[in-house]
């Protein structure tokens, strides 16, 4: 169960990070589409990520559903400068930093105890509408995960 919820808890802080490409074509309400995605086990199936501007940074609020149906829910509030900033609500992860790579890509660091516990890719489409989120990395009991989630513009753009 441990292991559910550690996987759980990364793929939202990686969905969460697909927000952060700091335009107003990235605000706004995204959801996971099940169908098109590979999720690692025990991974939710549904749930939602809100991208909002906090003053010169970034807020990001993930709620979903975990494995044993209860619900979850972490922040982030940062910028896109590849330094670390804390993350509220996640048992699992307590800093994460990104990193812009290209005009629609970042890559992203999921630290616990300043461990680096997994890394991703968040890759914006280019016509906006979806983000394509890669993660992968090792949960407590040291077992590797890979996940590839799709997310799809829901509402609320600017």
């Amino acid at each position: 169960m441990e292991a559910r919820t550690v996987v759980l808890t990364l793929a939202l802080c990686f969905v969460a990070a697909a927000g952060c490409f700091a335009g107003d074509e990235d605000l706004g309400t995204w959801k996971l589409n099940e169908t098109k995605s590979k999720l690692a086990p025990g991974v939710p199936k549904d749930h939602t990520v809100v991208y909002q501007d906090a003053d010169d940074n970034v807020k990001i609020t993930v709620d979903g559903t975990s494995p044993d149906g209860k619900p979850t829910h972490n922040e982030w509030t940062g910028k896109f400068d590849g330094k670390d900033y804390p993350v509220i609500g996640d048992p699992n992860s307590d800093a994460r930093s990104y990193k812009k790579v290209g005009a629609r890509t970042l890559e992203l660091t999921v630290k616990k105890n300043g461990k680096v516990v997994a890394t991703g890719r968040l890759v914006m489409s280019s016509d906006g509408e979806t983000r394509t989120v890669t993660t992968s990395g090792i949960d407590p009991q040291g077992k590797k995960f890979k996940s590839t989630a799709l997310y799809d513009f829901a509402y609320g753009r600017q």
